[in-house]
C-alpha cells in the first residue's frame, strides 16, 4: 500500500448514545439562520464551551455488571497510582513531543527514537527496529525468574494532513505509563513476571500489529492491554467496545488514451470504469445491512480535460461486524468493479490489503476494567453504541486475551478531524489518559499476580474461540 494513501483503520471512537444539548451562541450564531442546537455524544461540559445538558432521560445504571468482587491488591494500585503521578510531567512531555512532530505511518522515525530513548533511561531492555519494521521496537522488564507476560501497545502515527487527529500520541504515552507503573508494583511488591511494551506502526491502514504479530511478535504474551481515545466532555468516560473488521483494497483501471475531441472512439476511459465502479457501490449501499460500511476514493494521474484517461484507482475501505460477514459482502463488492471494467473494455487489478479482524473483548479483563475504573477512580461508563471503526488490534484479541477500552476526551468533534487534533494535546485530554492508563495497570498487575484471575481469562478466551468456530461451522 502506498504510506500516503491510506485508508484510515482505527476506531473513531463514538461510545455513547447522541443526548442534545445547548451550546452557547457564539457572536456569529446570533446573526445566523442556523439554530445553536446541536447533537453530540456526551452529557457532560465539555472543554472550553459552556453548555447545558438536556437529558431526556435517566441513563441506564451500570451498577449490576460492576462486580461486587472487592478490588484486587488496593496496595499494589496504591504504587502504580503514585509511581504514574510521578511520571506525569514526563508523560507529558513525551506526548507533546509526538504530537508536534507527526509522523504517518511506517514513518514514525522521530517517535520511535524518542521513546525507545526514554524506555531504555528507565531500566527497560529495548530493540529497536523490531522484527524488520524500521519504526517498531519492544521494551521489556523481567522480575523473577518466572511468571506471565503481560503485552502492552502504544501506537505512534498520524494523520496524513491533519496529524495526531485519532491521539495516537496518547496511546503511545498511555503504554509508557503502563509499562513504568505495572514495573514499579513488581519491585515494590516482589511479583514475578514480564511486561513487554511494543511500539506498533502504521495503525491507521498499515496494518503494522498485523505484521508483528505474523513475524511472532506477540507469541511470549499471556495478554496484551492498550487502549484509545474518543470524544466527550470535561469528565472522562470509558466503554468497553466493539469494532468492525475490515478489508482495505485498491482496484486499478487500465485503458488507452485518445484525443478527448478529435478521436474519444479510439480511446478506453479509465475514468469512466472508475466512476461506473463508485456508483455501482453507492447502488450496492441500498441492499447491505446497516452494520455494513463501503467507502472509498477514486485517484489518477496527468489527467487534463482533453486527453481520455488510461488510468485511473479506487481504495475502498470494506466493513463489516465480523470476518465471515466481510468475506460474503467483499463478493458483492467485487463484482461492482468487475461489471465496471467489462462496460467501460477496461482491464484492471485488484489488490487487498491486510485483513484487519473485528475486535473481540476478553469479557473477564473487561469487568476488572469496569470494577476499577468505576469503583476505585470513579470514572463513568458510557452508554453504548456500536462502532463503526476498526482497529488492527482486532487481529491480536483473536490470537491472544486482550483487552482494548475506550475512554474521553474535552473534544466537540470526532476523531479524524483537525478539532480532535487539537483536543489530543490538551491538559484536560492528558489527565484523563493518565486515568485510564492507572486502570489499565492495575489490570496488569493482576495478570501478573493472581493465578487463577490468569486461568479465568484465558479460560474465557478459549470459550469465546470454540464460540466463534462453532458458528461458522453451522
Amino acid at each position: 500500500m502506498d504510506d500516503d494513501n491510506q485508508i484510515p483503520g482505527c476506531l473513531s471512537l463514538t461510545p455513547f448514545k447522541f443526548l442534545s444539548r445547548k451550546v452557547k451562541a457564539s457572536a456569529a450564531q446570533k446573526h445566523s439562520h442556523k439554530s445553536p442546537i446541536v447533537e453530540t455524544t456526551s452529557i457532560l461540559k465539555p472543554c472550553g464551551v459552556e453548555v447545558e445538558c438536556k437529558i431526556g432521560e435517566t441513563p441506564p445504571s451500570y451498577s449490576s455488571t460492576v462486580s461486587d468482587e472487592p478490588i484486587f491488591r488496593p496496595d499494589v494500585l496504591k504504587t502504580i497510582d503514585a509511581r504514574i503521578d510521578e511520571l506525569d510531567p514526563e508523560l507529558r512531555k513525551l506526548s507533546l513531543q509526538i504530537h508536534d512532530h507527526p509522523e504517518i505511518m511506517f514513518k514514525e522515525k522521530f517517535a520511535h527514537d524518542l521513546l525507545t530513548e526514554f524506555m531504555s533511561s528507565h531500566g527497560f531492555s529495548v530493540t529497536q527496529h523490531y522484527l524488520g519494521l524500521s519504526t517498531a521496537w519492544r521494551a521489556s522488564f523481567k522480575h523473577g525468574t518466572d511468571g506471565p507476560v503481560l503485552g502492552v501497545n502504544s501506537e505512534m502515527d498520524a494523520l496524513p494532513g491533519i496529524g495526531h487527529a485519532c491521539g495516537h500520541n496518547l496511546i503511545a504515552i498511555a503504554g509508557v505509563g503502563v509499562a513504568l507503573g505495572v514495573k514499579a508494583a513488581m519491585q515494590a511488591h516482589n511479583i514475578a513476571g514480564e511486561i513487554v511494551l511494543l511500539g506498533t506502526p502504521a495503525e491507521e491502514g498499515g496494518g503494522g500489529k498485523i505484521i508483528l504479530l505474523d513475524r511472532g511478535g506477540y507469541d511470549d504474551m499471556d495478554v496484551c492491554i492498550m487502549c484509545h481515545p474518543g470524544p466527550g466532555c470535561s469528565d472522562p468516560m470509558f466503554d468497553i467496545i466493539h469494532c468492525l473488521a475490515v478489508q482495505i483494497i485498491e482496484i486499478e483501471f487500465f485503458g488507452h488514451t485518445a484525443h478527448a475531441s478529435d478521436a474519444p472512439w479510439e480511446g478506453i476511459n479509465a475514468l469512466d470504469a472508475a466512476v461506473l465502479a463508485y456508483t455501482n457501490i453507492s447502488a450496492l449501499r441500498q441492499q447491505i445491512k446497516p452494520t455494513h460500511r463501503v467507502h472509498g476514493i477514486i485517484e489518477g494521474r496527468d489527467w487534463v480535460a482533453n486527453v481520455i484517461p488510461d488510468y485511473a484507482k479506487l481504495t475502498y475501505a470494506v466493513r463489516s461486524p465480523t470476518e465471515d460477514e466481510l468475506t460474503e459482502l467483499l463478493k458483492r463488492v467485487t463484482a461492482c468493479f468487475d461489471a465496471a471494467a467489462t462496460s467501460t473494455g477496461c482491464t484492471h487489478k485488484i489488490v487487498q490489503g491486510l485483513l484487519h479482524s473485528e475486535l473481540r473483548q476478553n469479557p473477564v479483563l473487561g469487568r476488572e476494567f469496569t470494577k476499577l475504573a468505576t469503583k476505585r477512580y470513579n470514572l463513568t461508563q458510557a452508554d453504548p453504541r456500536e462502532s463503526t471503526g476498526s482497529t488492527d488490534f482486532g487481529n491480536i484479541s483473536k490470537a491472544l486475551p486482550s483487552l482494548h477500552p475506550g475512554y474521553t476526551i474535552p473534544a466537540l468533534a470526532s476523531n479524524h478531524t483537525p478539532e480532535f487534533a487539537n483536543a489530543s494535546r490538551t491538559a484536560a485530554a492528558h489527565s484523563a489518559t493518565l486515568e485510564t492508563t492507572k486502570v489499565l495497570s492495575g489490570i496488569g498487575v493482576r495478570v501478573l499476580a493472581d493465578d487463577t484471575y490468569l486461568e479465568e481469562v484465558k479460560h474465557a478466551f478459549a470459550a469465546a474461540k470454540r464460540a466463534a468456530t462453532s458458528i461458522v461451522s453451522v
